[in-house]
């Protein structure tokens, strides 16, 4: 019995002190848009703690086990690295290097927001302590000049339909996306004869496809179907959307 009580003990401490921490610093902004005639794009972070923040700053092509080091995207972050103070807050810079992307389509690539906690001090210095790093990625939609289309438009254009999913594990929503801009989505769901099937978010690239797996769905329905779905535009606010198909 001591044992499980110690058990018991040891896993509440652990979980009250990953509940306890929390990110100090905010980012402005869930997206950051980068049109290719801007020299510049700028984004505000701060820190409305009561502690410094030591952060970290960089952009990959999206690989989520980036680090500094293995940063390949042809962006320049200015400062890469800084501390924001209690209350205060810090503008990073993010300038286009002009190498790589497609100059006919947007292309997505990812903003990495490392926040440090600083070291514990006086009284607390000797104490056992759990410092943890929080890492926060926003995406970064790069538009080259002279795109065709308007990307408020590019949620409509897309066309859907079902497919079946291998090895009969049901069906899935196919999106095509034949605009110049990617979409990106909160949910995706399929209304049909009384039954509502919903997928989770993604995105679909410029000129890609993606499937959104319907979870339940193991036959096709017989008659016409509704998809709704629910995109994120440029401002980061929900958008809903639908469209009748016919299998």
């Amino acid at each position: 019995m001591g044992t499980q009580i110690m058990r018991l003990v040891l896993a509440l401490a652990c979980w009250g002190a990953l509940a306890a921490a929390h990110a100090n610093v905010v980012v402005a902004g869930t997206r950051v848009v980068y049109n290719g005639g801007d020299r510049e794009v700028t984004i505000k972070l701060s820190n409305p703690g009561d502690t410094p923040a030591l952060v970290q700053a960089w952009v990959d092509k999206g690989n989520s086990k980036s680090t500094p080091d293995t940063a390949d995207a042809p962006f320049l972050i200015m400062p890469p690295i800084f501390r924001i103070e209690p209350g205060k807050s810090q503008t990073l810079r993010m300038v286009y290097t002009g190498d790589g992307p497609s100059p006919d389509k947007e292309t997505v690539y990812w903003l990495n927001i490392l926040d440090v906690p600083p070291l514990p001090q006086g009284d607390e210095a000797g104490r056992n302590y759990l410092q943890i790093a929080f890492r926060s990625r926003l995406k970064i939609f790069f538009r080259p000049v002279g795109l065709a289309g308007n990307p408020d438009d590019a949620a409509e254009q897309v066309r859907w339909q079902l497919v079946p999913q291998a090895a009969g594990k049901g069906y899935a929503l196919r999106g095509a996306n034949a605009s110049a801009f990617s979409v990106s989505f909160n949910m995706t769901m399929l209304q049909a004869s009384g039954h509502e099937f919903r997928s989770d978010g993604g995105m679909i690239p410029a000129g890609g496809t993606q499937d959104f797996n319907l979870k339940d769905m193991r036959q096709l329905p017989a008659g016409p179907v509704t998809v709704q779905y629910e995109t994120i535009n440029d401002y980061g606010a929900p958008v809903v959307h639908s469209v009748v198909l016919t299998p």
